[in-house]
């Protein structure tokens, strides 16, 4: 795709979620500090279908306003309802600390919007809950279903305490914030680091980034959840792509400085890469009290996978 069509397209991407902002002050923020990057518009230089648009901020200031609104247009959009685990009452906040944004859900690590006869408004206990896999499940095929049904609108369907899931393929990290290359400090691929700004509305290509997508050959620089990079190795296999025994490495490497003994580390990294999934291991690893090893885990995995 060429580059004018791929900035027409960031831009027109851009405007449609501006213009479904009734907070003026939220929305001045936006246009002065937003930043579209990661996988999308690698998707749009190959000509493929881009499964999220990425959205980050420059500053602090901006992912607590943008937490703040769609924290209150969720919960205004989502009343508190009886749901297939029973009647549901969210508690959330926006967390302002040192070196991040966070939502604190309470009792929970995902909140998700659903149809009123089902799901309603609802909270889960990852760790917690022994149903929590099946309600997670549903709430992510409630959130791609509706990426079609609800398009235009840009609601929030799914919350988690680093992003908001809106319907049309948009995604807002507040995990991380500032400018594109201390943002990118926390990627994993090269070829993810191209970027759009809405201050220039322009994508700022890479060489380096550029050089691996011509090869479709996966780069790793690091990252903070490098468990969730060697999970992602397996889509991009996939579609084609290659890797090189040094670059498994590299990840393998990071991954030996965690110690995932210790379960809010484990936590951490399983769900970043698919709460769907590991949510079960996680709660029977917070029953157990006996050693995390490497056997232990290999017992759990053949027996839940």
């Amino acid at each position: 795709m060429k580059e004018k069509t791929i900035n027409n397209i960031l831009n027109s991407k851009f405007d449609y979620l501006l213009k479904s902002i009734d907070d003026e002050s939220v929305k001045k923020l936006m246009q002065k500090g937003t930043i579209i990057t990661g996988g999308c518009i690698t998707s749009l230089l190959l000509g493929e279908e881009v499964n999220d648009f990425d959205c980050y901020f420059l500053n602090k200031e901006t992912a607590i306003a943008v937490a703040n609104y769609y924290v209150k247009k969720f919960q205004a959009d989502n009343k508190p309802a009886k749901t297939r685990l029973g009647v549901s009452h969210v508690g959330m906040s926006v967390k302002d600390s040192d070196d991040r944004v966070e939502i604190f859900i309470k009792s929970a690590g995902v909140a998700g919007a659903g149809n009123t006869e089902e799901y309603g408004y609802f909270e889960l206990d990852p760790i917690g809950d022994p149903r929590g896999e099946r309600f997670v499940e549903s709430a992510v095929n409630y959130m791609k279903s509706n990426k079609e049904a609800k398009a235009g609108e840009y609601k929030p369907l799914v919350l988690t305490s680093n992003a908001i899931s809106l319907s049309s393929k948009v995604q807002l990290i507040i995990r991380f914030f500032g400018a594109p290359d201390k943002i990118h400090d926390n990627f994993d691929f090269v070829h993810c680091t191209n970027y759009w700004t809405s201050w220039d509305r322009k994508v700022t290509y890479r060489k380096e980034a550029l050089l691996v997508i011509m090869a479709k050959e996966l780069k790793y620089v690091g990252a903070l959840y490098p468990i969730c990079s060697m999970f992602r190795i397996r889509k991009f296999i996939q579609r084609e792509w290659t890797i090189t025994a040094g670059e498994i490495l590299k990840i393998a490497f990071q991954i030996s400085n965690l110690d995932l003994t210790n379960i809010e580390t484990l936590n951490d990294q399983l769900v970043g890469v698919d709460v769907c999934y590991f949510v079960e291991l996680i709660e029977k690893l917070k029953e157990y009290d006996g050693e995390i090893t490497e056997t232990y885990i290999a017992k759990l995995v053949d027996e839940i996978f």
